[in-house]
């Protein structure tokens, strides 16, 4: 049986942790937390929240273990609605990233909390 986006989004997110864009700022200047933006170059240049790095879903599992090879640093992902972070942050926990959270907010809401 084929499942919707939606319905695959929500088996991920149960197992995953999910924080506001407030709770992400404040967790990430407390433990010095990566926050990534999975979107594409283009988008990131329109329009992204301070302090955040942009490395595309489609190159993360490429280039996060030659960046940030510790385990335990406390990473939070983002996007502009949530899908792309959800599904980067599968895969990071697939990788062995322990520390991973999504952003569970609009772009804007993002933005806004980062400054």
């Amino acid at each position: 049986m084929l499942k919707t986006i939606p319905q695959i989004l929500a088996q991920i997110r149960a197992s995953l942790t999910t924080v506001t864009a407030v709770e992400a700022f404040m967790q990430s200047k407390e433990n010095n937390a990566l926050v990534i933006d999975v979107r594409e170059p283009s988008e990131f240049a329109d329009k992204a929240a301070s302090g955040a790095i942009n490395i595309p879903r489609g190159l993360l599992e490429m280039k996060i273990l030659q960046m940030y090879p510790d385990a335990e640093k406390a990473i939070f992902v983002h996007c502009a609605t949530g899908a792309r972070a959800t599904f980067s942050a599968e895969q990071l926990m697939r990788l062995g990233y322990q520390n991973v959270s999504i952003i569970s907010c609009e772009l804007d809401d993002i933005c806004n909390a980062f400054g």
